[in-house]
């Protein structure tokens, strides 16, 4: 560069005869000294610039330093906080009971949960719950009354989920039911039911398969000792704007001979429907204290599907469940239809729904099956109709109406009918 200056003010000199014959042998002179003025500065700058570059330079690997002493450093441990989580929920019911042959009769009930579920390592979480509600497997309610005593606290969840590799968990301990329940409702299994046991739960693209192992009883002293298994395998599709889910599923639970696993076995109401008898064959309750066993075992096969779409802005649900018990002759048979529309999870929805049920006294184990319609168990039919109300994303307002009838295999049938109004918040 300083070169190149001195060059071009030379030949500009030189080049200009008349401006040389003008100057001066002193302005010569002082010319010749500007320019070894400029040839010094230039000299600095280029020393500067080469110690410009050369911190530069310094800076440059001292940031890559940093950075990857920086990407060295262990991330911070992670907090306990942040590897468990909090749900539950609360409601308050209003009963009418209409019971054909009884007086009619009025209740108010509450049910409380809480659940905990702590990430313990990367694919195994262990869930810990509690609810209000007594010994009840089908039920977590409390009755509102007895001078304001305390209610019972029950142990409802405690479980280890290990998701063995993608899409496959194994869960063991107390554990929220992992059988698929079309439209969510309890046509064989209640919803408060929380088996006893080991599960398996698969999801594999379309296809999903689940298998249950449960204690009914689990204690080799007693007479009644009960290890029930079974299982769905099923897939999904869609087919235009509507999903399909379908499935089969088989259970196994041996009770033929044995007393009930719930309740008192010397009275035959705590058989839930299900046909119990006397050694020898009498109908239960013929001896007075006398204990009754179960006449069949419950070798069920089922058959279920739902679809879903929309109608406008409303979703919309239809779905099927059928069961049969292969073990009796007659009386065998549970199924049921229904429909849902809407969805109440926000404020200002509205959800509807209905089902048409009929529950035969030995179609399937009355201990397990939905403990409002038809005052709970088999041997049972007839209409469920429910709405819900949106307050907001944690409060809704609902009620239900069951117009069924009850005690068909006897020969006694009569009319039962409930209505239940709910209030219910969800908090996580």
């Amino acid at each position: 560069m300083k070169r190149f200056l001195s060059l071009a003010v030379a030949m500009s000199i030189v080049s200009t005869p008349a401006a040389f014959a003008a100057v001066s042998d002193e302005e010569f002179a002082a010319l010749r000294e500007q320019l070894a003025a400029v040839s010094s500065r230039l000299d600095e700058l280029a020393e500067e610039n080469a110690r410009l570059r050369a911190a530069q330079d310094q800076a440059d690997a001292a940031i890559d330093e940093v950075k990857t002493t920086v990407a060295e450093i262990p991330a911070a441990a992670e907090s306990w906080t942040d590897r468990v989580k909090l749900d539950g929920d609360f409601r308050y019911r209003y009963e009418y009971i209409d019971a054909e042959g009884s007086d009619s009769r009025t209740r108010n009930r509450i049910r409380a949960r809480t659940n905990i579920k702590a990430q313990v390592a990367d694919n195994i979480d262990v869930g810990f719950g509690l609810a209000t509600g007594g010994e009840d497997p089908v039920s977590s309610n409390q009755t509102l009354g007895g001078g304001g005593s305390s209610k019972s606290i029950a142990l409802n969840l405690a479980y280890v989920d290990w998701e063995a590799t993608d899409g496959l968990h194994i869960l063991a301990g107390k554990f929220k039911n992992p059988l698929t329940r079309v439209g969510g409702q309890p046509l064989t299994w209640d919803g408060d039911w929380t088996p006893e046991g080991l599960a398996l739960k698969y999801q594999r693209d379309r296809f999903f398969v689940n298998a249950l192992g449960t204690y009914l009883e689990g204690d080799s002293r007693r007479s009644n000792k009960n290890f029930s298994w079974g299982g769905q395998f099923g897939a999904s599709a869609a087919v235009g704007d509507v999903k399909l889910l379908g499935g089969i599923g088989y259970y196994s639970i041996p009770t033929k001979g044995k007393t009930t696993t719930f309740g008192d076995p010397t009275d035959s109401g705590d058989f839930f429907g299900n046909t119990a008898v006397e050694a020898g064959g009498l109908a239960c309750g013929t001896t007075a204290d006398t204990e009754c066993v179960y006449l069949y075992d419950y070798d069920l096969m089922q058959v279920f599907g739902e679809a879903s779409f929309d109608i406008g802005e409303w979703p919309a649900l239809v779905f099927f469940d059928y069961m049969n018990n292969s073990d009796p002759s007659d009386n065998d048979t549970g199924w049921m239809l229904g429909t849902k529309i809407g969805s109440a999870k926000d404020r200002g929805q509205k959800q509807f729904t209905y089902f048409y049920a009929d529950k035969e006294a030995d179609s399937m184990l009355g201990l397990l099956t939905d403990s409002d319609f038809g005052g709970g168990g088999t041997d049972s039919k007839g209409h469920w109709l429910q709405f819900n109300y949106g307050v907001n994303k944690a409060w809704t307002i609902g009620a239900q109406y069951f117009i069924n009838e009850v005690d068909i295999a006897s020969g006694s049938k009569s009319d039962y009918n409930r209505l239940m109004i709910d209030m219910q918040w969800k908090w996580k």
